[in-house]
């Protein structure tokens, strides 16, 4: 693959990395206060589910800090709240936390940067359920992605049942979740990066492809695939060759399938 012209190489690099672990812990927040306190501390938290028509008080102010830092809010009924609840005080309101810190897009180049590898990262458009994302995260750490990017909306996040899917993959691979997909491919081309799409349609096979260099490649969500914004902006596209009657893979298997041609094209390991 050629060498796409980087804009500006200190785009990325500008401020130090995070530390990217964080212990696990439960996965839910419940009751106002407890969710008000961790909207102010910064905790990551994936969506809040607010019981609809309670608007009043506390909850005010959680809409205004969640909207503040862009947090995903869903109203549900009370009776889906007290089936979720675990303390059964959960006052209308339930936080769903991230087990693991978020990162930084440019803490994913950096990380590429200081093994000395070109830049090896999966971007996933809209993957929903947590079985998928946990499997993708676990094929990912076997295939050395260095990072994986999501979406904040219509996305399933870094949920207890992804960490446990993912076999521990979790701990070690970066992921950052971003709130515009496209406008964040635009920021990877820019540094450098080429972006691979995957369709169903696409001239070549992943085979035939060329996954060397600096590469990024798109996942689609289950059911509808990329979206239309997000498969326009990509480099090129490629699918997997399809000799049966099913037309498609589950979303893990495919990205899987990807990430091992990708991973056999990029070193000298014999796959």
């Amino acid at each position: 693959m050629k060498k796409r012209k980087a804009v500006d190489k200190n785009k990325y690099k500008k401020n130090p990395a995070k530390n990217i672990s964080l212990e696990q812990h439960s996965g839910f927040l419940e009751g106002r206060n407890p969710v008000i306190e961790a909207l102010k501390s910064g905790r990551e938290i994936d969506k809040i589910l607010l019981a609809k028509g309670e608007m009043e008080g506390s909850i005010k102010k959680i809409y205004a800090l969640a909207k503040k830092r862009n947090i995903v809010l869903q109203g549900v009924d009370r009776s889906k709240l007290d089936s979720m609840s675990l303390t059964k005080a959960h006052q209308g309101v339930i936080a769903m936390t991230a087990v693991k810190e978020y990162v930084r897009v440019k803490d994913i180049l950096k990380a590429a940067e200081e093994t000395g590898e070109q830049p090896f990262i999966l971007i996933l458009d809209g993957i929903t359920d947590p079985h998928n994302l946990g499997s993708i995260m676990r094929t990912a750490d076997g295939a050395g992605v260095h990072g994986i990017i999501i979406p904040k909306r219509r996305a399933v996040g870094l949920s207890p049942a992804v960490a446990k899917v993912s076999a521990g993959a979790v701990e070690y691979v970066p992921v950052a979740r971003v709130v515009n997909i496209s406008r964040e491919i635009d920021n990877l081309k820019e540094a450098g990066i080429w972006i691979a799409g995957t369709d169903s349609n696409a001239a070549k096979t992943i085979y035939e492809a060329d996954f060397t260099g600096p590469l990024a490649i798109v996942i689609g969500g289950e059911g509808e695939g990329m979206g239309r914004l997000v498969s326009e902006k990509c480099d090129f596209h490629v699918k997997i060759p399809m000799k049966g009657f099913i037309s498609s893979l589950n979303a893990s298997v495919s990205a899987a399938l990807i990430m091992y041609e990708a991973l056999k094209q990029r070193t000298s390991i014999d796959i």
